[in-house]
């Protein structure tokens, strides 16, 4: 048994997702170990304020660059890559200036349809984020292209404990929604600057005789790789969309406060799926692909991930449950306590959205991407229905939220079993074939 742990840990893809991990679990402690004080300087309608901003942001940046960053892995030659980083960062400026074009033609109806007067001015600094974006995703995949993880996990560390830090040190200060956009946007911009920094070490670390980067052109690699902008930045904005859109309807219909209320609830409760989550998904994801490779049945591969999944999220979600509105006022504060309230249907929602991390894994080995796609689009309209019930039904905003986190767990729930039975359709084809 310990030798097998053994050769486990010096199994180079788990060496690299504990490294990665290793990041995300750092930044994560560090805020967990700073929220309690950041949140009783700052209160709620200032963190809705910044919420706000904040989802408007994450709408956009994941298309930044129209997802092409990702595409910098694939190529065999680095010349390529190189030429399709040029081709990023050259997509994310058109799109920069293309959102000033918009905000100042639109600039006052977005503010007013979201209530963000107070934080007007730095809607204009939009752009400057999608510039951020853009290199960060550059600098990152490159990184991943050479397999070196150990950089990423350095500067996702280092992105949260200066802005983490900062935003608390100013906070003793100035605790207004200002601070907390700026170090936002700054943070981007440092770990963008650390990324590139990172990657570009790499990039120039050895002779490349066979860089000759102008032999690709722009619209050669555009060409090429058009699925990408056509295909996986779509479903990129969808996603980004179904996680940003009820931010700013919760902003409409019920203001600051309940923004601010919800944002931090969801942030606290969305660490165990960024965490554990991702981390057992990307192992799982090459598992289960070997396994429909090879024509093994996956139903119980995906089946025992959900449960164990299932098994160990009881545990702080079902906390949540029972006594969020006490201990969210325990820790963050007494103004905080109402999103104790808000989390205990964040929580509900959550459990089951840890739990179909194998089933979103699976989905790609099924071929169901389109079958994805179709639920994501689903689960957007559903949300946005159910947060107008409660505001339009009950005028209430924990009604709102509480629509929003049942619907959300029984679309969880529906997404598991309907892969389940994907797989199980697919199991009885290899079986019927090896037949």
């Amino acid at each position: 048994m310990v030798t097998r742990i053994r050769a486990l840990f010096k199994n180079t893809f788990v060496k690299n997702v504990m490294i990665v991990a290793s990041g995300t679990a750092g930044a994560q402690i560090l805020a967990m170990a700073l929220i309690p004080i950041i949140t009783r300087l700052y209160g709620p309608e200032q963190y809705g304020f910044y919420t706000a901003f904040n989802a408007i942001v994450l709408i956009i940046t994941p298309i930044a660059a129209l997802t092409f960053p990702i595409g910098i892995v694939l190529p065999k030659k680095d010349s390529e890559a190189k030429g399709l980083a040029r081709l990023s960062f050259f997509v994310s400026v058109i799109i920069a200036m293309v959102t000033i074009l918009l905000l100042l033609l639109f600039h006052q109806q977005i503010i007013s349809l979201f209530k963000l007067e107070s934080i007007s001015e730095f809607i204009y600094l939009i752009p400057l984020v999608i510039l951020f974006a853009s290199l960060l995703q550059i600098g990152e995949q490159w990184l991943i292209r050479k397999k070196q993880f150990k950089y990423t996990a350095k500067v996702t560390f280092l992105g949260a404990l200066i802005v983490q830090g900062s935003t608390l040190l100013i906070g003793f200060f100035s605790p207004v929604a200002a601070v907390l956009i700026v170090m936002m946007i700054l943070g981007q911009g440092i770990k963008a600057g650390m990324m590139i920094y990172f990657a570009k070490r790499e990039m120039f670390k050895k002779g490349d005789p066979e860089d000759h980067s102008s032999a690709f052109s722009k619209k050669t690699l555009a060409k090429k790789y058009v699925d990408f902008p056509k295909y996986r930045a779509p479903e990129t904005f969808i996603n980004a969309a179904s996680q940003s859109i009820p931010v700013l309807m919760l902003s409409s219909f019920f203001g600051p406060v309940a923004v601010g209320l919800y944002g931090v609830g969801k942030s606290i409760l969305a660490m165990p799926t960024q965490l554990l989550g991702k981390s057992v998904g990307d192992v799982f994801y090459p598992k289960i692909s070997e396994a429909a490779n090879n024509g093994q049945a996956i139903t119980g591969l995906i089946m025992k991930a959900t449960l164990v999944l299932g098994a160990i999220g009881v545990v702080p979600y079902g906390l949540v449950i029972l006594i969020g509105p006490w201990l969210f006022g325990f820790v963050l504060g007494s103004e905080w306590a109402t999103a104790g309230e808000y989390g205990r249907w964040i929580a509900l929602w959550s459990l089951f959205g840890f739990m179909n991390r194998p089933s979103v894994m699976a989905l790609p080995v099924l071929s169901a991407q389109k079958f994805h796609l179709k639920m994501t689009v689903v689960m957007l309209i559903v949300r946005m229905v159910a947060l107008a019930l409660g505001y339009y039904l009950f005028q209430s905003d924990v009604i709102a939220i509480a629509f929003f986190g049942v619907s959300g767990a029984i679309l969880n729930i529906i997404l598991i079993l309907l892969t389940i039975r994907l797989s199980k359709a697919q199991d009885k084809r290899m079986a019927e074939k090896a037949n």
